[in-house]
């Protein structure tokens, strides 16, 4: 279950012949010509990143939520350094993928809010070497994203967007033995009907799915179980323990890994507790706005959900241990 501990998962990689075989395994399968000395190479490397950022990770429990979202991006970047390790052997083979790979806007000092902001994507950086190796993604550079938008992909926020706003973005799976069950009123949001609705989800869940439809619900079969770390249209909500679906189709973040939104708030707050210390601290100090309340919900809940989505795209990824 994704709201169990990640740290207990991760403790199987602390081991130098463990994880040496897994890399290996790793680079075999993308038939990487240098498999076993990059394996070797890499081995120590690949445990140091995950011990690191378990130690920027249980500072970041203790500390206080001013310099929390520093030790959460430096702890959560040193996870994804490890994870571009089983699939890039030769990471890092340039000095231009140790940048951010993102841009904080310059900021007005007057009426500034932070759910209005805006990051942009980099032609070089860790994020944009990241998404494309671990996820395909390609030609985000340059793409200005709202923290808004960003927020709204992760889904124990919902609630919310619900009081501030009055907008539901997410509606929720029940499950029933195989079977997922959705409401009709699905339809409405999307604007589509069922065979549109059907053929849709198919194409973005990038999986089989099967639906029938009847008055009081729509059910949903998967061939497959689904991503935890890699979907954009599902999502887990670890506080209400649910899979639910997405309803912002038009947003650019619609499909964005929930990986990648992590590391895309953190790094905006990191830059905001570094550079924007007024701002910052009157923040904390005075709530004027909503700002404090998605804020310090995010971290809160990002302290635990980044590591898990972490361990699930390990193990989706490479369920060769």
């Amino acid at each position: 279950m994704l709201n169990q501990s990640p740290w207990h998962d991760f403790i199987v990689y602390f081991s130098a012949s463990y994880s040496q075989s897994f890399l290996r395994k790793c680079y075999e399968a993308k038939e990487f010509s240098n498999s076993e000395s990059k394996c070797y190479d890499n081995c120590y490397p690949f445990i140091y990143y995950i011990e690191h950022a378990q130690n920027y990770y249980e500072q970041a429990k203790i500390a206080p939520l001013t310099i929390k979202p520093n030790l959460l991006f430096y702890g959560y970047g040193q996870l994804i350094k490890a994870c571009l390790l089983t699939v890039d052997c030769s990471y890092p083979e340039s000095t231009s993928v140790l940048a951010h790979g993102v841009s904080a806007r310059k900021r007005k000092k007057q009426q500034y809010e932070f759910i209005f902001d805006e990051i942009k994507i980099q032609k070089n950086g860790l994020l944009t070497h990241f998404a494309e190796k671990m996820f395909h993604m390609k030609h985000l550079e340059g793409e200005k994203l709202v923290m808004k938008e960003l927020l709204q992909g992760v889904p124990e926020l919902n609630t919310l967007f619900l009081s501030y706003y009055n907008e539901n973005n997410y509606f929720p799976l029940e499950k029933a033995m195989d079977t997922y069950y959705l409401t009709p009123e699905i339809l409405d949001h999307y604007h589509m009907p069922f065979e549109r609705f059907k053929e849709f989800l198919t194409q973005k869940a990038g999986m089989s799915i099967t639906m029938a439809e009847s008055p009081e619900k729509l059910a949903l079969g998967f061939q497959e179980n689904i991503s935890f770390s890699n979907q954009g249209v599902f999502r887990m909500n670890n506080e209400a323990s649910q899979l639910q679906i997405s309803v912002n189709k038009e947003s650019k973040c619609f499909m964005l890994p929930e990986i990648l939104i992590h590391y895309l708030l953190l790094y905006n707050l990191s830059m905001i507790a570094r550079y924007e210390t007024e701002w910052w601290l009157d923040l904390l100090k005075t709530t004027p706005n909503s700002d404090f309340a998605f804020i310090k919900s995010f971290l809160h809940i990002t302290e635990s959900k980044g590591p898990q989505l972490i361990k699930h795209w390990l193990h989706e990824t490479h369920p060769y241990m």
